[in-house]
């Protein structure tokens, strides 16, 4: 008959148990956190683009009906950040618009890699008051944009300021307004490279303008 061999270590006290458990949940507690700060990104951004706030512009489904005589100057700002070998420049360095008035203003975006990649733009508005206001009705910031090595590819962005920009005290008085831009790598940026190169098809800009090929 076979007899177990007793162990030398002693069985857990209380506390030895009661602190397990306590690591336990603060491990689950502290992945948790981590997954909801990455599901948070998405959500804050989207609550920005339907309100306007910390200055980002508004997504809009259709232009406002009036449009009044009061003019802004809009000015376009280009940037390109986390190692991204793309060329980004605005082709207008300002417009004058009326409010209400729909616009469109144009861009370039040249890869100078020789291999496609995908970045995504984020968008910002100043004065930040003036994001409330600052709607975008078709604008390449919207999607993830792929370009092919050595491209260029034109990308429009059709806007309008609302009205009541007009009306609000915190705005009213401000003349001038800048729509910046910055272009990252994007998080699908190897997926969507790889797509890329397997398709022969050419990139298309999101109202439609050219692409060309870069020299």
């Amino acid at each position: 008959m076979s007899h177990s061999v007793p162990s030398d270590r002693p069985a857990p006290t209380p506390a030895e148990r009661r602190n397990k458990r306590v690591a336990l949940i603060c491990g689950v507690a502290f992945f948790g956190m981590i997954g909801a700060s990455y599901a948070a990104v998405p959500i804050y951004r989207a609550f920005c683009q339907l309100t306007g706030f910390d200055g980002t512009a508004k997504r809009a489904e259709a232009a406002p009906d009036a449009v009044l005589a009061q003019k802004l100057t809009i000015r376009f700002d280009a940037n390109v950040r986390g190692g991204l070998p793309w060329t980004f420049k605005a082709d207008q360095t300002s417009q004058d618009v009326k409010i209400g008035e729909t616009k469109i203003a144009t861009f370039k975006v040249t890869n100078n890699s020789d291999q496609a990649i995908t970045g995504r733009a984020v968008f910002n508005v100043v004065p930040e008051q003036a994001g409330a206001y600052f709607n975008k009705l078709q604008c390449f910031c919207f999607s993830d944009q792929t370009i092919g090595p050595r491209q260029t590819v034109d990308m429009p962005v059709l806007y309008f300021v609302d009205p009541k920009y007009a009306s609000d005290f915190e705005t009213k008085g401000k003349k001038e307004v800048t729509l910046s831009y910055t272009f990252f790598p994007s998080v699908e940026a190897a997926p969507a490279a790889k797509v890329a190169q397997a398709s022969t098809t050419k990139p298309v800009s999101a109202l439609g303008g050219s692409t060309a090929a870069g020299l």
